[in-house]
């Protein structure tokens, strides 16, 4: 009998027969149904209180709202997903005032100080957002590799209204997670910051300086 065994029979015998996982009783996560304008709203508000920026678009507009808010910041370059429909979009779309457009394309051992020190801002897809707590859900893909989200000094995300969800255990339940997920899921809640100098909290040290969602509705 192995260590483990030995444990599990000491166990058995103290409680007096098998162990049973006690049943999951999920009703404490759940939420009255929020509408579209109430998620938005809560959104809006939970991001901005940890620094992040919400700029509401429309499909047709939120390229000319992307140059705009690249263009106050002085961004020399963009880092775009090469087959994701976002990456495809501003590729075709031919335009002289969004800054020069870089392709995650190649092993991260080839290009990882360009990366890290010379790329400005990235764009992102989201798999939606949670209203309650202000985050944006992300799934890595060889397309859009983690660190697109995680290391450029500027994070643009692009969320759908229509995929906000209220909470997290709405969204899982929603979009089957169950049925698979990636090697990473990430939860993104506002840019980077630590409170590890002297318990001060402190915004872009380890990752983006600034998260923006352009917000499609």
């Amino acid at each position: 009998m192995s260590s483990r065994d030995t444990i599990l029979q000491r166990l058995r015998n103290r409680t007096g027969g098998e162990l049973t996982a006690p049943e999951c009783d999920f009703s404490v996560l759940e939420r009255p149904d929020w509408s579209t304008a109430a998620r938005i709203e809560r959104f809006e508000k939970m991001i901005e209180s940890v620094h992040g920026e919400v700029h509401h678009c429309s499909q047709d507009g939120w390229i000319d709202r992307l140059a705009e808010v690249l263009g106050t910041r002085g961004a020399r370059n963009l880092l775009v997903p090469k087959q994701h429909e976002i990456g495809q979009a501003l590729r075709n779309a031919g335009r002289d005032d969004l800054p020069e457009l870089l392709i995650y394309d190649e092993p991260i051992e080839s290009w990882q100080a360009h990366l890290f020190n010379e790329v400005d801002a990235a764009i992102t897809s989201t798999r939606g957002g949670i209203a309650e707590t202000g985050s944006l859900i992300l799934w890595p893909t060889p397309d859009e590799p983690r660190l697109m989200s995680l290391v450029p000094p500027v994070h643009v995300a692009v969320l759908k209204a229509s995929e906000l969800y209220t909470t997290f255990h709405e969204a899982i339940h929603a979009q089957n997670w169950a049925a698979g997920m990636p090697t990473n899921a990430l939860l993104i809640s506002g840019p980077s910051k630590t409170a590890d100098i002297e318990q001060t909290l402190a915004y872009g040290v380890h990752g983006p300086k600034e998260l923006i969602v352009l917000m499609i509705e």
